[in-house]
């Protein structure tokens, strides 16, 4: 039976002497991943003709369940392979646990206005201004996940309230839907780390979408945003802001070809239907996410790409969602398409701005009404 190691036991080690292999899927390695850690996903591993018997092996999944597995595996097999006690999230804690004291926020700002001005600060600014995200006495709630993408929208908000003339207010709302403590914590220190003041109120949605096996995860997102409205409307607010992206976007839009037969994107604000005034705005809806990886690498800040409850259990990585399966895959076929032509992301843009209903077949207008280009085809 192989041995469970802390992260932490490696760090005195001869770094020419052992590998760290991180079997998750190769998006979830992406998204973060121990430094020098080496992507095999666990279905590649089984074919150990390319591993060193004179080499240590640490393996690190998730949360330090299947590491257990395939070290084990390892072992049987002649190889001297660990498992990493908690797996990645883990090492996450181990590297955010403790707060900075106002080193990690002066240092993010600074990157915004200065390395990142182009990428991600000007974007932002030019979304406010294109879609007008933002009027005079507006009340913005903020709604921070946990996550790089609300994160960095928090402190672009907070950006922009040092210089603009608009007069506004913003509150930086965090609904706890039943975190686990450790999870819960993890926000709070990143947080406090970036100077983020949190609104915190709490919902038990992940009790009630526990034994939902079908779309647990849409359900748990519908749910989470009728309590944000909810919440931001006692607090005065008038409008909501998420921290959906660029590749959001044009992931919308491809979905909704390929997997429901339509032409549609993610609008970059909405009118709520059941909250009276309320509006939901995007300001991050021209940002790509590989600059907002950037901007969290280059801050060396660490998130949870998923803060639920469950993270730190789940042993199958990704979720059994079929809405983030089909995201999953509608991410990978833009990848590869954007390899040969890296127009592709922007034109699939473009393509919701440049719609010439002289060449639809058919579409609805803004009450639902369904017209056809036979309605007026003999008269043309």
């Amino acid at each position: 039976m192989a041995i469970s190691v802390d992260f932490k036991d490696l760090i005195n080690k001869d770094k020419d002497a052992y590998d760290i292999i991180d079997i998750r899927s190769s998006d979830d390695f992406d998204f973060g991943h121990i430094p020098g850690a080496i992507n095999i996903p666990e279905t590649v591993l089984e074919n150990f003709s390319k591993l060193n018997k004179n080499k240590e092996y640490y393996i690190c999944c998730k949360s330090g369940v299947k590491s257990e597995d395939v070290a084990d595996t390892l072992c049987e097999n002649g190889f001297k392979a660990f498992s990493l006690n908690a797996g990645y999230i883990g090492y996450l804690r181990s590297q955010i646990k403790e707060v900075k004291n106002g080193t990690i926020a002066s240092n993010a700002e600074l990157s915004l206005q200065k390395k990142f001005r182009k990428e991600i600060l000007s974007k932002f600014l030019k979304a406010i201004k294109t879609y007008d995200l933002i009027q005079p006495n507006d009340k913005i709630a903020v709604c921070i996940s946990g996550g790089k993408d609300s994160f960095l929208m928090a402190k672009l908000f907070q950006e922009l309230l040092r210089f603009t003339e608009i007069p506004f207010e913003v509150v930086f709302l965090c609904m706890d839907p039943g975190y686990s403590k450790e999870n819960r914590e993890l926000i709070e220190v990143n947080a406090k780390n970036l100077n983020i003041p949190l609104t915190f109120f709490e919902t038990d949605i992940f009790d009630s979408v526990v034994n939902v096996d079908k779309s647990p995860c849409y359900l748990c997102a519908r749910m989470r945003r009728g309590h944000l409205y909810s919440a931001a409307e006692k607090l005065g607010c008038n409008k909501i802001a998420l921290g959906h992206h660029f590749d959001d976007v044009i992931e919308t839009i491809l979905m909704g070809m390929l997997y429901g037969g339509q032409i549609q994107t993610m609008m970059p604000k909405l009118h709520s239907d059941n909250f009276g005034n309320m509006q939901l705005i995007r300001p991050l809806y021209l940002i790509r996410e590989k600059d907002i990886k950037h901007w969290r690498d280059y801050n060396n800040l660490h998130f949870l790409q998923c803060a639920c409850r469950f993270t730190a259990t789940c042993s199958i990585d990704g979720g059994n969602d079929q809405t983030a399966s089909k995201r999953k895959k509608v991410k990978h076929i833009i990848a590869n398409i954007a390899k040969d032509d890296p127009c592709i992301e922007q034109n699939i843009f473009k393509s919701i701005e440049n719609v010439n209903l002289a060449t639809v077949i058919a579409y609805k207008d803004k009450h639902g009404t369904h017209h056809s280009f036979l309605d007026d085809y003999d008269e043309k």
